[in-house]
């Protein structure tokens, strides 16, 4: 199976290097020195690392036979492709491959089903789930601890605690119309011991 594991970047100096923006949780296993790479567009590969190194939080890859500017400014938005067996698995338990949360049913922990993953999307902060739902629309599940409460592989099934509003907007409704209702009832705090 083939995966993408970086896209490379602007040229870094006159030496053939370049940045790389990482796609993978495991950069220091796909992106070492010595990997063979396919590419995208497949006429630029492929591509087997030389060197690489980090640099002001960023990563520096030199490419064999890629010895200027020039050269490394030519694979600038080349995506890199690693290949990868199906079953192999990430060190870390708590951990996944973007293939392996493809297509799993996406139910809240009392079975109720919202959807099935269409898409994972890796942004600065946190991943998210794109599911989408039966009746065809789609719904951002952030892929943090809090709300994904469970990924059983085996089952093929992602169990999450929403918070309100997140997978239904009329739960958001009813939950703030009855904070409102429940703070008419009582009577303000003064903030004094009784």
């Amino acid at each position: 199976m083939q995966l993408v594991v970086a896209r490379i970047g602007r040229a870094h100096g006159i030496k053939g290097e370049v940045t790389v923006e990482v796609r993978t949780d495991e950069p220091e296993l796909r992106l070492a020195p010595g990997a063979v790479l396919a590419t995208e567009p497949a006429t630029a590969g492929p591509l087997t690392i030389e060197t690489g190194r980090v640099h002001s939080g960023r990563l520096l890859l030199r490419f064999e036979g890629v010895r200027d500017r020039t050269a490394a400014e030519a694979l600038r938005n080349t995506l890199l492709i690693a290949e990868v067996d199906p079953a192999e698995l990430p060190e870390d338990p708590e951990e996944f491959y973007d293939h392996q949360l493809m297509d799993l049913d996406v139910v809240l922990a009392d079975g109720t089903e919202i959807g099935r993953i269409t898409e994972i999307t890796h942004l600065p902060s946190q991943d998210l789930f794109i599911v989408e739902r039966p009746d065809g629309s789609e719904v951002m599940i952030p892929f943090v601890e809090e709300i994904v409460t469970e990924i059983d592989l085996e089952e093929q099934r992602a169990v999450i605690t929403p918070p309100p509003g997140l997978i239904d907007e009329s739960q958001a409704v009813i939950a703030s119309s009855r904070d409102e209702e429940g703070d008419e009832d009582e009577a303000p705090e003064s903030g004094k011991d009784a």
